[in-house]
């Protein structure tokens, strides 16, 4: 094998520095999503909803969590654009931005207590901000280490972007652990402005992801793409058109699969990262201890963000679809075990059914990097990856949490079950009928089939 890089591959050092940008800037943006769902489940009762009582303060607080869901498409349209016109690069320094402001004022904002129903809708609002900048930032991170890789490795460089969510859970769980642990996670120091902490510090975060994106220069692919842009006749009907209106022209089908494609990863995500940090702290739910649900979540992130890299790479070998499918498979299958295991109300099966909850999301979600970008041509990439990416955060992120306290309490946690195991039926559904991209070069804009 040649030492020196391919055409339009950046020398190994280079490649190195983006992995580690892609990596890092989802690390930071996904601990500002991730401690407000932490939030959400332990404190946000009660500090912004204090009028509602236990069970429509957690729905009140949950639906505020998915506010961001719904926000989060609107971010692909708008960064994706951007993204597919001016870069990846500022898009991605743009993403970073917005979300570190947004979880920095929720950090400082008072309780209803102090300034009344102001609370919870300015917090409806930063929360929507959150979302959005989270709606830009998926595709371009996958879009920075999808588009210098080799072909033969993309699987392999796509999780680097994927790890930022394990890492960032991990990262939440302990911020939150350690300042309850320090205070008291149930007195009032806590609640007045232990829980802020982790959202003021995650300013420093912010610093030193800017740090890193503005180390990096711009994708081969995006630079080929402008390239090709410019030789066109300026006045032509292809290049006034918008990339959204663009990539559903030209490649609805796709965006619309991935979306199902991708719908049980979100669920069981967001259900393992927020709604069982309830269910696993609820009296009614697995009444565990706080810091014992916190301890095992930082377990449940080393072991699952492992088995990202591991998934990664099996799709570089046997392609990006088999490893979803797979995937979604034992999602249906564990589905319906996992709520009679956290019923037993034993640390340890509370253990057990987070990790391998994570761990059928990790097994989806690693190639998931490499496999949305192979999907779309270069010139609106950005758009439909993201599009479809944040489609299905709308369908399994924001509406399983959302439904979970409501099916729990009228038909048993078995429900909740039925209800995820049907996500992963509408997944493996449509994953089946997507192409296989797997050694696909991205440099060509085509959307034939190759061989698997």
């Amino acid at each position: 094998m040649s030492t020196s890089p391919p055409t339009g591959q950046k020398p190994p050092a280079s490649l190195r520095r983006v992995a580690v940008a892609s990596c890092a800037g989802t690390t930071i943006e996904f601990y500002d999503f991730f401690i407000y769902g932490t939030a959400a489940a332990l404190v946000f009762p009660t500090v912004f909803f204090p009028a509602l009582g236990a069970t429509a303060g957690t729905v009140a607080s949950f639906a505020t969590f998915a506010v961001a869901f719904i926000a989060r498409p609107v971010g692909a349209v708008v960064f994706g654009h951007y993204g597919d016109r001016i870069g990846r690069k500022r898009t991605l320094i743009s993403t970073l931005l917005l979300m570190g402001i947004a979880t920095v004022l929720i950090g400082l904002l008072p309780g209803a207590d102090t300034i009344g129903v102001a609370a919870p809708l300015i917090l409806v609002l930063l929360r929507f901000c959150q979302g959005f900048a989270v709606g830009g930032e998926w595709a371009g991170a996958t879009l920075l280490t999808a588009e210098y890789a080799p072909k033969e490795k993309r699987g392999l460089y796509g999780v680097f972007p994927q790890l930022g969510p394990a890492i960032a859970f991990a990262l939440s769980s302990a911020t939150f652990l350690i300042t309850g642990l320090i205070m008291g996670d149930t007195d009032e120091a806590f609640l007045n402005y232990g829980w802020r902490i982790p959202f003021i510090l995650s300013i420093l975060l912010i610093g030193v992801g800017l740090w890193v994106r503005l180390s990096i220069e711009e994708t081969p692919a995006f630079k080929d793409a402008q390239v090709r842009a410019r030789a066109e006749v300026a006045t032509s009907e292809r290049s006034k058109r918008l990339p959204f209106l663009e990539v559903m022209r030209a490649q609805p089908r796709e965006v619309l699969l991935s979306a199902g494609a991708l719908t049980m990863l979100f669920a069981f995500f967001y259900m393992g990262t927020a709604y069982l940090t309830s269910y696993g702290t609820d009296p009614d739910g697995a009444a565990l201890e706080r810091p014992v649900v916190l301890g095992l979540g930082i377990m449940a992130a080393v072991i699952f963000g492992a088995a990202i890299v591991i998934s990664g790479i099996l799709s570089d070998r046997y392609g990006r679809r088999s490893v979803i499918r797979v995937s979604c498979i034992a999602g249906i299958l564990w589905a319906l075990v996992l709520f009679p295991l956290l019923d037993t109300g034993s640390p340890l099966a509370f253990g057990i059914g987070l990790t391998v909850t994570m761990v059928i999301f990790a097994v989806s979600y690693g190639p998931a990097g490499s496999y949305l970008p192979e999907l779309f041509t270069a010139r609106h990439r950005y758009t439909g990856a993201g599009l479809g990416y944040n489609l299905a955060g709308v369908l399994g992120g924001a509406i399983p949490p959302l439904l979970a306290p409501g099916l729990a309490a009228a038909y048993g946690s078995i429900a909740i079950g039925v209800m995820l195991a049907l996500t992963g039926v509408l997944s493996l559904v449509c994953v089946s009928m997507l192409r296989e991209t797997r050694n696909q070069a991205l440099e060509h804009e085509t959307t034939e089939e190759v061989p698997a």
